[in-house]
């Protein structure tokens, strides 16, 4: 069962429970300053939670592909290698680049 949601009005931070938190972990606000989410953007919230997690996932092995490209490119055994390594390292950017941004308009949404 899902609990209740409380978004603090002061930084953001997103509390999960039956009541506002006492204080805002984040900036230690009180209780006052915490709303009630909706169920609309509770569930936004919910449902957004896996796919911010699978977004973040793939930051993580796009920077691993990264440094391995690099790795790569020092070694420059060959043209062909040293290509290949360049463009998976170019390309493994913009992997990162696009679910950085997927995550940040999740953000602005309210999906967090």
């Amino acid at each position: 069962m899902k609990k209740k949601l409380f978004k603090c009005s002061v930084c953001g931070y997103v509390h999960e429970g039956e009541t506002a938190p006492n204080e805002c972990p984040k900036c230690k606000m009180g209780a006052e300053k915490f709303e009630e989410l909706n169920a609309e953007d509770a569930e936004k919230i919910y449902r957004s939670d896996r796919t911010n997690a699978i977004h973040m996932e793939v930051i993580t092995l796009a920077d691993k592909i990264i440094a391995l490209s690099q790795e790569g490119i020092e070694d420059n055994l060959d043209p062909k290698c040293l290509a290949a390594f360049t463009q998976a390292k170019d390309e493994a950017w913009v992997i990162k680049q696009r679910c950085k941004t997927e995550l940040a308009g999740h953000m602005k949404l309210g999906k967090y």
